[in-house]
């Protein structure tokens, strides 16, 4: 499945492509745009005092990875010996990992509209779930690769100290929309962007609630007395990042906010699809001092 990325040609689809793995009797996906390469497992080896996560490192290509066991990270009781396990090679949030599964099955096309949210009454506070898949009288279970490193490494998530260290502003007649399905991330952007001085703050769960608000808001034919910029997530239930970018970009009274897409996702590779649907900035989480700066710079 190497090469797998670059099916989905178009951006602003509201569609992607998951892969399928199995973990024991369970199956699981994981966005094709965030994974490199699948190989065949290769040695280990073994890092002292080590997260219990962490099976080890290895060295692909010159590049020395650590290798994270999800079947120990999403608190499976047992890891079965499977003859088909496979390592996937990942890169999102700057980094780049090894997740040890089991086997890889097929690649899958659907629409974000498909992908349920999670109930709090099953996922728990600290579910590493974000989607739900109904799929040939089965459920495929959209990981949360980003809270699973989070849990790994604290220190690669957002961290406050970064944003203390850009100085007091006053920003509180500012209004900004951000679109972020993660309960975690939601809290933790509330909290900084508070901290910068951003406290006029509305926030959503997908691009369809916040395309539903805007619109609201631009019934009287403008738009810049009551939101002065938007902040999106691209992986979302319902409708994604991009898909609400190009939306607002192709509404006449909306085109003209300014659009910022703060995710994992943002590579080089990638970065082309935020720029044909009209994204202004494209940071990648978690350089919450970039995004703070370049709001900034489109809100005078």
């Amino acid at each position: 499945m190497q090469g797998s990325k670059g099916i989905l040609l178009e951006s602003g689809t509201n569609e992607l492509e998951i892969i399928e793995f199995e973990l024991g009797d369970n199956r699981f996906g994981i966005n094709v745009i965030k994974v490199k390469e699948i190989i065949q497992p290769i040695p280990v080896t073994s890092i002292p005092h080590a997260h219990p996560h962490v099976e080890g490192i290895i060295q692909l290509r010159g590049e020395v990875l650590p290798v994270v066991n999800l079947y120990k990270a999403l608190g499976l009781t047992t890891v079965p010996q499977d003859p088909q396990e496979k390592f996937i090679v990942a890169e999102f949030n700057k980094q780049m990992v090894v997740f040890h599964v089991g086997n890889v099955t097929q690649i899958h096309r659907f629409s974000w509209q498909q992908i349920e949210k999670p109930s709090d009454m099953y996922q728990g506070g600290s579910s590493q779930i974000i989607g739900v898949i109904k799929f040939n009288n089965d459920m495929i279970l959209l990981l949360d690769f980003e809270k699973i490193m989070v849990d790994i490494n604290p220190e690669s998530g957002i961290r406050m100290d970064e944003v203390k260290k850009l100085g007091q502003r006053e920003r509180s007649e500012k209004k900004i929309i951000v679109a972020e399905d993660s309960p975690l991330l939601r809290q933790l952007l509330l909290d900084t962007l508070s901290e910068a001085g951003y406290v006029n703050l509305e926030f959503f769960e997908n691009g369809q609630d916040a395309y539903q608000y805007l619109e609201h808001e631009a019934q009287g034919g403008t738009i810049e007395d009551s939101v002065h910029l938007v902040i999106t997530d691209i992986e979302m239930p319902q409708m994604d990042g991009h898909h609400f970018t190009k939306k607002i970009k192709t509404h006449p009274v909306l085109e003209k906010l300014p659009v910022v897409i703060f995710s994992s996702l943002i590579t080089d590779d990638l970065r082309h699809k935020g720029n044909q649907v009209g994204a202004i900035e494209q940071i990648s989480k978690p350089d919450i001092a970039e995004l703070i700066l370049k709001i900034d710079t489109h809100i005078l």
